[in-house]
């Protein structure tokens, strides 16, 4: 029988048209945000590296050469000022700008865009800012998703589901933590799902995290398996952990938005923002270099160095209100690290405070130190089953499952309470209708 070439585009349209070639683009898509957030980490390591060893490196110079790193990085601030002030869609961590796309809101233009926020993430977190790469991740992979939907034409409704399940595909690259990439597609990007959609979150992720495996292994971010469950007799004390890391999470974000409006109550031009913290980062790299970057060296030295209970609180003021100078600037760089370095400080700090009263033991500090990151993102993000699922998958311990849920709840009610909002919601707002800071009022009429 032969089949005329009408038949045949038809029968090629027919099942372009399917849900299964849906899900098959959305693991294309998922391979593609893979490799270039593989990318994208590799490069941060390398930067996170050299930083380091220039840090080593300069008390035993002399101070001519300290002069010369301040003034490399205030170059690197005013060059990240400048792209931020040209391409506003690349600035902080991205998705607030992903969820106003969404919404209909906002336009990714991935073509100038997905390049200037590889080089300016690379820049910024790589020069000392306290901003995480997640975030970015995330809006890197809606950028591919909509590269590859620029040559792949889809109805919108099924663009959408691409997009989301590339955002998720982002996230579950930079952690390697694929149901937490699909977790927050649902909770965070997407109020409403279909079977399709959640297809496509799971097809997208899964390739994504194992484009990731490939270069970076199947091993969890943090290496936690050996740490025992903790006890029934310590759960009272996982919910004081989630009440306090509640109102810290508060804290957290008040202080994101506070510096927002400083940065513009004082009339600071745009170019010049990225200066402020880069500078500060100089003192801080020499004093507390934990301070400095992401986070994510200072939680694993948490797991391995034993720091007095005065040092982990000095240690959470400083991050926090570091982190809120560094988002405040504009530049790119998002807050899941910072915030769950927040959480692990806390954490351990309380975990040291019980053990020093005699209530629990020292080997259980890093039960707390684990509970204290779901907590503040529970607390800060609102979304508390990506929060239980991303430290499950992050930890590669499914011991601590119980006690997750319970700090999780704990941190999420206390936010709920006190009427915190989600932080992504309130920066979208502020993105979609600025306000004019309050006068009376450090954090101005936009701290949820």
């Amino acid at each position: 029988m032969v089949i005329s070439k009408k038949q045949m585009t038809q029968t090629v349209r027919r099942w372009y048209g399917s849900r299964l070639a849906v899900i098959i683009e959305s693991i294309i898509i998922g391979a593609a945000v893979g490799f270039v957030v593989v990318l994208f980490r590799y490069l941060l390591v390398r930067a996170e590296d050299l930083r380091t060893l220039i840090y080593q490196a300069l008390p035993g110079l002399p101070f001519f050469w300290t002069l010369c790193w301040g003034l490399a990085l205030a170059l690197a601030g005013l060059f990240l000022g400048w792209i931020a002030k040209k391409r506003p869609m690349i600035r902080g961590s991205g998705i607030p700008q992903i969820k106003g796309a969404l919404l209909g809101q906002m336009t990714l233009d991935w073509v100038p865009e997905l390049p200037l926020k590889l080089v300016t993430g690379i820049l910024g977190l790589g020069a000392g800012l306290s901003l995480g790469r997640e975030g970015p991740s995330i809006q890197i992979g809606a950028y591919v998703g909509k590269g590859v939907l620029s040559i792949f034409r889809r109805p919108e409704r099924e663009q959408q589901f691409l997009i989301t399940g590339a955002s998720a595909a982002g996230l579950a690259a930079a952690f390697n933590a694929p149901l937490a990439g699909v977790l927050f597609a649902l909770e965070e990007l997407q109020s409403s799902f279909t079977p399709l959609f959640l297809a496509c979150a799971m097809g997208a992720s899964m390739a994504a995290a194992g484009a990731a495996a490939l270069f970076f292994g199947l091993h969890p971010i943090f290496d936690f398996r050996d740490i025992a469950a903790l006890p029934l007799r310590g759960f009272p004390w996982v919910v004081l952990l989630g009440i306090i890391c509640g109102l810290l999470g508060d804290l957290f974000k008040r202080g994101i938005y506070c510096s927002l409006n400083l940065y513009d109550r004082f009339r600071i031009p745009p170019i010049l923002r990225p200066v402020i913290p880069l500078a500060m980062s100089v003192p801080l790299g020499f004093l507390f270099f934990d301070i400095t970057g992401g986070g994510h060296a200072l939680i694993e030295s948490l797991s391995m160095t034993e720091r007095s209970l005065t040092l982990i609180l000095l240690l959470l003021a400083g991050k926090l209100l570091f982190t809120a100078l560094c988002y405040g600037s504009g530049t790119s760089g998002g807050i899941f690290l910072p915030l769950l370095a927040c959480g692990a400080l806390a954490g351990i700090g309380l975990g040291k405070f019980l053990a020093f009263a005699g209530i629990t033991t020292p080997e259980q500090n890093l039960n707390f130190m684990i509970l204290g990151m779901a907590a503040f993102f529970s607390g800060v993000v609102k979304a508390p089953v990506t929060g239980i699922i991303l430290i499950l998958e992050m930890s590669g311990n499914f011991n601590h499952l119980w006690s997750l849920v319970l700090v999780s709840l704990s941190a999420f009610v206390t936010a709920d309470l006190i009427a915190s909002r989600p932080i992504y919601t309130v920066l979208l707002e502020r993105m979609v209708k600025p306000k004019v800071p309050d006068q009376n009022s450090w954090a101005g009429n936009n701290d949820g």
